[in-house]
C-alpha cells in the first residue's frame, strides 16, 4: 500500500496515542482513485478518544466535485472493521459517480466493548476528525473543494446515530440522510446522551429512518426490540415539527441492512438530483413540495396505504411518511411489501477487457437502480461461465461482491478476472464479457 506523505506527517503530528491504537490493519489499496489518511487517538476532552482513518474514492475524470456520498459503519469491533471496505462499494460508487460526489468511508477504531458513544455521538470529536479528514484528503487527492461540499449521509446502528447528528449539528452541509437501525436522542432520558435540538433547517433535510421489522416492529422481545421505539421517538418529533422525515420497514430483516441499499440509494438519488447546487459554493436547494407523495405511517400492519400527492393528502401529517417524488413512492409500497425494489434498466456494459494469454481482467460500473450481480463470459460466440458461480449474500439479494453485516463488501475484494483453462492451444479466441444486475437484467 502506498501511502500519501501527507498521511506520514498528520501521523507525526497527532495527539496523544491510546493503548488500542494498531489494532484495525487494513490490507487494502490506497492508490489513486483512492485515497487514505488516519489519525491517532487523542487523549484530550473533547477529541476523538479513538484512532480513526478514511478511505476516499474519487470518479476517475471528475474535475470539480459536487458532493460526498459517506458510508458510516455501525457499534462493535467487527461493523468497524467492517467499515473499511466501504468506499470500494461498486454500487455505492454509482450513486457517487452520476452525481460528480467522492465517496468516504470512515473507520472509527473501536475496541472490542468499548464505548460506542465516543465516536458515534459526533460531538464527542468524530465531528471535528471527519471534517479534518475532508480538508486533508482534498489536498491529498487535488479536490480542495472536498471540505466544503455538501454531505449525503448513510449510516447503520451506531452510524445511523452519527449522521442523525450531523443532519441536526450541520443541516446547511447535508443534502440527505439514511438512519438505518440507528436515530439520534432528541428528547432527554436520564443517564443517556443530552438530547439535540431540531431546528426549522434541519427540517429541510429529506431523512429515511429504515429499520427491520425484526427490530420492535413486529417482533417486540428479540434482542433489537428496542430499534423501533427509538426511531418512533426521533421519527415523531421530527414530524412534529413539519420534517420531510419517513420510515421505511423492511419486512424481512432484522439488524442486518438486508436488502435496503436498493431504496436508499435510489432514494438518495432522487434527493441529490434535487438539492445539489447547479454551481459549486451555492446553497443546497430545497425539495419540491409540489413532487412530494405523503402517505400514513406504515409499521406492520396488514394493509400498505399507498402514497397520494401532498396537496390530496387528508391524515395526520405527524404520523405520516414523507416521500420526495411519485417514482419513490411506488418504490416505497414494494420495499415494504417485500424488499424486491423493481429495476427495469440493464446495468452497462463492461469495459476495458484485456486477454493476456488465457487470463481475462475486464472493469464495470455497477447498476445504479440495482448494483451488479456477477457476469457472463463467452467464448467464441458460446456461453463458457457465469462468474460467481454461486454468488454469496446471507443477508439479501446475491451480489458480486458478496456483502458483510453493515453493507459492505468482503475482504478479500473480489476481483474482476478469470483464467479460461480450457482455452485450446495455439488456438485465438474471442471473448465476450457481459455483466448482470440484482434483478437479473443483462448488459450489452
Amino acid at each position: 500500500m502506498r501511502c500519501p506523505v501527507l498521511l506520514l506527517a498528520l501521523l507525526a503530528l497527532s495527539g496523544t496515542a491510546l493503548a488500542q491504537t494498531g489494532t484495525y490493519e487494513i490490507n487494502l489499496p490506497a492508490d489513486p482513485p483512492y485515497y487514505r489518511i488516519r489519525y491517532e487517538a487523542s487523549a484530550n476532552a473533547g477529541e476523538l478518544a479513538y484512532p480513526a482513518s478514511f478511505t476516499l474514492w474519487v470518479p476517475p475524470g471528475t474535475k470539480t466535485l459536487r458532493g460526498v456520498v459517506v458510508h458510516q459503519h455501525g457499534c462493535g469491533e467487527g461493523s468497524c472493521k467492517s467499515g473499511q471496505t466501504g468506499a470500494f462499494d461498486l454500487h455505492w460508487q454509482a450513486l457517487a459517480r452520476v452525481h460528480d460526489c467522492a465517496l468516504i468511508s470512515p473507520v472509527y477504531e473501536q475496541p472490542d466493548k468499548a464505548n460506542c458513544q465516543l465516536w458515534c455521538d459526533p460531538r464527542n470529536g468524530s465531528d471535528v476528525a471527519f471534517q479534518r479528514a475532508l480538508t486533508d484528503l482534498g489536498t491529498a487527492s487535488g479536490h480542495p473543494e472536498l471540505a466544503t461540499v455538501p454531505w449525503a449521509l448513510w449510516g447503520h446502528s451506531g452510524g445511523g446515530h452519527w449522521a442523525g447528528g450531523m443532519v441536526l449539528l450541520h443541516p446547511d452541509r447535508v443534502a440527505a440522510a439514511w438512519l438505518r437501525s440507528g436515530v439520534p436522542p432528541v428528547k432527554a432520558v436520564e443517564g443517556k446522551p443530552a438530547p439535540y435540538a431540531i431546528s426549522d433547517e434541519a427540517c429541510q433535510v429529506p431523512v429515511m429512518c429504515n429499520l427491520g421489522t425484526k427490530e420492535g416492529v413486529t417482533d417486540k422481545e428479540g434482542r433489537f426490540a428496542g430499534v423501533w421505539p427509538g426511531v418512533e421517538t426521533f421519527f415523531l418529533a421530527m414530524r412534529a415539527k413539519g420534517s420531510l422525515a419517513a420510515v421505511s420497514v423492511d419486512p424481512l430483516s432484522a439488524h442486518e441492512c438486508g436488502n435496503q441499499r436498493y431504496l436508499a440509494i435510489p432514494w438518495l438519488d432522487a434527493c441529490l438530483t434535487a438539492r445539489l447546487p447547479a454551481k459549486p459554493g451555492e446553497p443546497l436547494k430545497r425539495m419540491s413540495s409540489e413532487a412530494a407523495f405523503i402517505a400514513p405511517l406504515h409499521t406492520g400492519e396488514p394493509e400498505i396505504i399507498a402514497p397520494v400527492p401532498a396537496a390530496r393528502f387528508t391524515g395526520s401529517l405527524e404520523k405520516s411518511v414523507w416521500l420526495p417524488d411519485e417514482a419513490m413512492a411506488l418504490a416505497w409500497i414494494q420495499y415494504e411489501r417485500d424488499s424486491n425494489v423493481p429495476d427495469t434498466t440493464p446495468p452497462p456494459a463492461p469495459t476495458n477487457l484485456q486477454v493476456v494469454g488465457n487470463q481475462l481482467t475486464w472493469d464495470a460500473d455497477a447498476d445504479l437502480q440495482s448494483g451488479l450481480a456477477g457476469f457472463i463470459i463467452e467464448r467464441d460466440g458460446q456461453f463458457l461461465v457465469k462468474l460467481p458461480d454461486q454468488a454469496r449474500n446471507p443477508y439479501g439479494r446475491p451480489i458480486f461482491q458478496n456483502l458483510q453485516y453493515s453493507d459492505t463488501p468482503t475482504q478479500p475484494l473480489v476481483t474482476m478476472q478469470f483464467t479460461d483453462t480450457t482455452a485450446e492451444a495455439g488456438k485465438n479466441h474471442q471473448y465476450r464479457v457481459i455483466a448482470v444486475n440484482t434483478v437479473g437484467l443483462k448488459s450489452p
